[in-house]
């Protein structure tokens, strides 16, 4: 599970580089040139396409006798709630929770995702990634007055 979980982060990288910015830029676009109107983006898709293997797999280990498979469902599944944490609730803060969360390593993933978000079309772009950031963020981070 844990394997799986950390394997994630360069499914999601991939996802996100070749699959969104790519022939599903038309689901993802929404979410670069968000006007904040609506809850709901068609980049709420994405839930779906990860969800559902999960789902699959983890049927499949736990009624069809697979237990191995239940696991990878179970590192997807988790890694899909520490990026609604991040992305959706900490970052856009779509809800509001997690909004006096401070520290170098939550600064340096907004700061990432900021930079992503300065590019508005579907060629361009940094930072792909959610949880592990470059490493010049991180450092700009630990210096709280020139992230600001």
């Amino acid at each position: 599970m844990l394997i799986t979980f950390l394997c994630m982060e360069s499914v999601a990288w991939l996802a996100h580089k070749y699959l969104m910015h790519g022939f599903l830029w038309f689901l993802h676009e929404d979410h670069h040139q968000r006007d904040d109107q609506n809850f709901f983006e068609k980049n709420d898709f994405f839930f779906l396409i990860f969800a559902i293997p999960a789902i699959i797999l983890m049927y499949l280990g736990i009624y069809q006798g697979f237990p191995y498979v239940l696991w990878i469902g179970a590192g997807i599944t988790i890694y899909g709630a520490a990026y609604f944490l991040i992305h959706d609730v900490f970052i856009h803060r779509r809800f509001k929770w997690l909004r006096n969360a401070d520290s170098p390593y939550f600064r340096a993933i907004r700061r990432a995702h900021k930079m992503h978000h300065k590019h508005l079309g579907k060629h361009h772009g940094e930072c792909f990634g959610m949880l592990w950031v470059p490493m010049k963020y991180y450092k700009e981070s630990l210096n709280p007055k020139r992230t600001k």
